[in-house]
């Protein structure tokens, strides 16, 4: 495992110098306020994941994991206000943030991120993992939870309960879309060319309206800090720096039955938090009937809390009491 050093409360975004946002217009250096972490770099065989370590590097950390398109800044607000016995490690997923993309000619899929939590397990040679994942990351620590029972001491789920279900239509319909997407974009990328860059303030406010606002104004940046570069063909102008291909991802595609029998297989203490601002992705009565299944595991909590879909990020001490008190739960000083 490569370490790089980055310890510093004040982290300029990716200009490095020259990143500067104001609402006046005046120009000011754009800084995240956060706590001390070390950027780190996990060998794949495609190139490396990259996270960034919060706490002792001799404590097992509780495992981070983002949202589709967001990355490991999307616990900047949180990983603060998470108990100071433990370490916290967050990850960016392959394509996202500064972890390597995978190869030319392959494509994306939700599964991914459940081999990525073995790897990880591999490496560091944890018999244990802890997991708290937002959205995307939050289905897959489901799957991870429901394959690998014995393999998870606890596990945090943040607004997605689990992998969506669609009708037979709509999972048809979706596959082929996603193939011709995959090969339009791969003939961008095969291009070479820059994809579209932004004044500071106009990319911001991309993030923010493609995220149905989800993600507040003031929170972009945490997320833009690993997920913007600076343009080579015009000066002051910043592109999106992510994969372009996670676009045509490929996601589960199950019928309701298979997320029911995993959830009966969740042994874990499992505790889910719903935003109530944000939408279900689903038929509710899909997500009522697994989560009455999951109720059958003494071990599994429910908390609803007002906010967005990204409330962890933009209020995050709207979840951090509740996300505290399970972890002192199950793994206590």
């Amino acid at each position: 495992m490569k370490v790089h050093r980055s310890l510093r409360l004040l982290i300029k975004l990716p200009s490095i110098q020259s990143v500067r946002h104001s609402s006046s217009g005046s120009s000011k250096p754009l800084k995240i306020l956060t706590k001390h972490y070390e950027e780190i770099s996990i060998p794949v065989p495609w190139g490396k994941i990259a996270g960034k370590w919060y706490g002792p590097k001799h404590v097992r950390p509780i495992v981070g994991m983002h949202g589709w398109q967001d990355n490991a800044g999307t616990f900047d607000t949180l990983a603060p206000l998470l108990p100071s016995h433990l370490s916290f490690l967050s990850i960016d997923a392959p394509g996202h943030g500064l972890s390597s993309w995978l190869p030319a000619g392959t494509s994306y899929h939700s599964i991914d991120l459940v081999l990525i939590v073995r790897r990880l397990m591999d490496d560091y040679n944890w018999d244990k993992i802890s997991i708290l994942g937002h959205s995307m990351s939050s289905i897959n620590g489901f799957v991870f939870s429901a394959l690998f029972p014995d393999k998870v001491d606890l596990f945090v789920g943040i607004d997605v309960l689990k992998p969506p279900i669609r009708s037979a239509r709509q999972t048809v319909d979706g596959l082929a879309d996603r193939v011709e997407a995959t090969l339009k974009l791969e003939r961008r990328l095969k291009s070479g060319s820059e994809p579209p860059a932004y004044e500071w303030d106009e990319l911001v406010n991309r993030l923010h309206e493609g995220s149905n606002k989800s993600v507040s104004l003031e929170s972009c940046k945490y997320l833009l800090q690993r997920n913007c570069r600076p343009s080579t063909h015009e000066p002051h102008k910043y592109y999106f720096s992510r994969d372009n291909r996670l676009k045509s991802s490929l996601f589960y595609t199950l019928h309701h039955e298979v997320p029911m029998e995993m959830a009966r297989r969740i042994k874990c203490p499992h505790l889910f938090i719903k935003a109530l601002q944000a939408p279900y992705y689903e038929r509710k009565e899909y997500f009522d009937a697994t989560l009455a299944e999951l109720r059958n595991n003494p071990l599994f909590e429910y908390h609803e809390v007002e906010g967005t879909h990204h409330v962890h990020l933009n209020e995050p001490e709207k979840v951090a009491p509740i996300i505290n008190s399970f972890i002192n739960k199950y793994r206590p000083l």
